[in-house]
């Protein structure tokens, strides 16, 4: 539920990511910016294989786990390129995940901005 909360507070926060739908994929809670479009899913789960754990899913085809992993290298625990774990012992790091969390959010968003050659930018702010 901390988790929940973190996702939807952090939406609120981030103006560019829109309203949040909440949903079941795989059987899992999941939280997408269906109005906006401007984030990846970020999807919850306990870890069936260890009870008390417990997981936050990010898109594997995203970078997203990678530069969090630079960022807060020892701040979480991770699985792969996709899974921050935790344990119902963690106290977790709000600031620091709400910040990877508003960065999911925004995923698409910030890569098409990226992805438009910088000349262009340029000249359609001039205009």
């Amino acid at each position: 539920m901390q988790l929940r909360e973190l996702i939807f507070k952090t939406a609120k926060q981030t103006p560019s990511a829109g309203a949040i739908e909440e949903t079941l994929k795989w059987g899992q809670p999941s939280y997408l910016t269906s109005e906006t479009k401007s984030g990846s899913t970020i999807r919850i789960d306990a870890i069936k294989s260890d009870p008390g754990s417990y997981a936050l899913y990010f898109h594997c085809l995203t970078n997203l786990v990678d530069s969090f992993k630079k960022s807060y290298c020892r701040k979480f625990r991770y699985e792969g390129n996709r899974v921050f774990l935790f344990s119902v012992y963690d106290s977790v790091a709000n600031r620091e995940l709400g910040k990877c969390i508003a960065d999911a959010l925004t995923y698409h968003l910030r890569k098409k901005r990226n992805q438009v050659p910088i000349g262009q930018r340029i000249n359609k702010s001039k205009n």
